[in-house]
């Protein structure tokens, strides 16, 4: 979700272990809903699922409410199906064989947020798809490989690239990752496209997400009228994975496993 960043801050370690036990809510809601994501379930009953699970816990959904007050996030979950690339709203629609659906969870736990994506599959998809979602998470992977202190935002996008783009997919540069801490959004923007060894230097204690958006046509993107959903101009698939990291000597620190 976009939002005015703020300046890089450098997490000291008792915050971070606070983050990572907001990231381990969102991969344990991860898990909770797995069991349901199959042909014939809906997405607003997921979207229950979800939030009765990390109300239970003690903590707050955060996309609910999120945004504009004008046009506030109506969700807790973010539910992208197909052709839809983000913030997808998680509405009556159920799901059918075929489908893909990127889940983006987002929790706020003790002052501090944790956020990550997974993109299933329901139940038999096309070669193509799974090829698309496979891929996706390797080049998420890819990312996730080149940090560590001293490394650049730009190693990122471009480990993204280079594995993404010679197998015919095209990457999303409109929505990207972001800082995280005491707000879901803060500096540094971490864009998934990038040139190696240039861009802001990486810093022990920093904590960003890495969340490319692959699609299997063109990058371009389109907002629906509902002011949220962001789906590709051909109506093509897309998907996405994320992880929430923070930034060692040794390299990336995942959070939300």
């Amino acid at each position: 979700m976009s939002a005015l960043r703020r300046r890089v801050s450098i997490k000291r370690p008792k915050d971070i272990e606070i983050m990572r036990r907001a990231g381990g809510l969102v991969a344990e809601t991860f898990r909770v809903l797995d069991p349901y994501i199959k042909p014939g379930a809906s997405l607003a009953e997921l979207d229950r699922i979800a939030e009765e699970h990390i109300r239970a816990a003690g903590a707050l959904p955060a996309y609910l409410g999120y945004g504009p007050k004008s046009n506030p996030f109506p969700g807790t979950i973010c539910a992208s199906v197909n052709e839809t690339i983000c913030h997808g709203i998680p509405d009556s629609r159920e799901l059918r064989d075929g489908d893909i659906v990127g889940m983006d969870i987002g929790v706020l736990l003790d002052g501090f947020y944790g956020d990550a994506c997974y993109t299933y599959t329901v139940g038999q998809v096309t070669p193509e798809v799974q090829g698309l979602v496979d891929t996706t998470r390797e080049a998420m992977d890819a990312g996730i490989a080149t940090v560590r202190a001293g490394s650049r935002l730009g190693d990122i996008g471009a480990a993204i690239q280079e594995i993404a783009e010679p197998r015919g997919y095209s990457v999303v540069e409109e929505y990207t990752g972001h800082g995280i801490g005491h707000d879901l959004h803060e500096d540094p923007t971490v864009f998934h496209k990038g040139v190696r060894y240039t861009g802001m230097k990486l810093e022990e204690g920093m904590v960003f997400t890495i969340e490319p958006m692959l699609n299997l046509g063109t990058a371009e993107t389109e907002l629906l009228s509902d002011g949220w959903t962001v789906v590709t101009r051909d109506r093509r698939p897309s998907a996405q994975f994320e992880h929430t990291l923070v930034v060692t000597k040794k390299g990336a620190d995942l959070l939300t496993v």
